[in-house]
């Protein structure tokens, strides 16, 4: 369960809530998408600002990129696939493709920079590190 701020999105706002199994389908069918990965708000209490940033980063775009929730569930299975190891974090993605990531809470211009850069930026495989085993 979510906090208030973050269930907001879901129930007010109607940001679809997705699963590892739902996300794919969710990226591919719009031109800009971001994806909201909030963990556990208790640990990291920057997620219930993110909560209240995403919605007017969202206006500052003109609704141009569809925003959505990852479900505590599967979450951790989804960041694997985009390389990130910092919460909060917006993942965006560009007719389906990876274009960046913003991990924390930002200054205002900061966040409307990156997002103008991301936005105008061709997709990139995510930055996965691979561990290597030791013999």
């Amino acid at each position: 369960m979510f906090p208030e701020l973050i269930q907001q999105l879901i129930t007010k706002n109607n940001y679809p809530l997705l699963t590892e199994e739902t996300v794919g389908t969710f990226v591919e069918q719009h031109h800009y998408s971001v994806l909201f990965f909030c963990n556990d708000a208790k640990m990291f209490p920057e997620s219930l600002d993110v909560a209240v940033i995403l919605p007017e980063l969202i206006a500052a775009f003109n609704n141009q990129i569809e925003p959505a929730i990852i479900s505590r569930d599967d979450e951790m299975n989804i960041q694997r696939k985009y390389g990130f190891k910092t919460w909060p974090s917006l993942v965006f993605f560009k007719d389906g493709a990876y274009v960046g990531t913003i991990s924390k809470v930002r200054d205002w211009d900061e966040y409307i920079n990156n997002i103008q850069e991301i936005m105008l930026s061709e997709p990139s495989a995510p930055p996965i590190k691979i561990e290597l085993s030791q013999n």
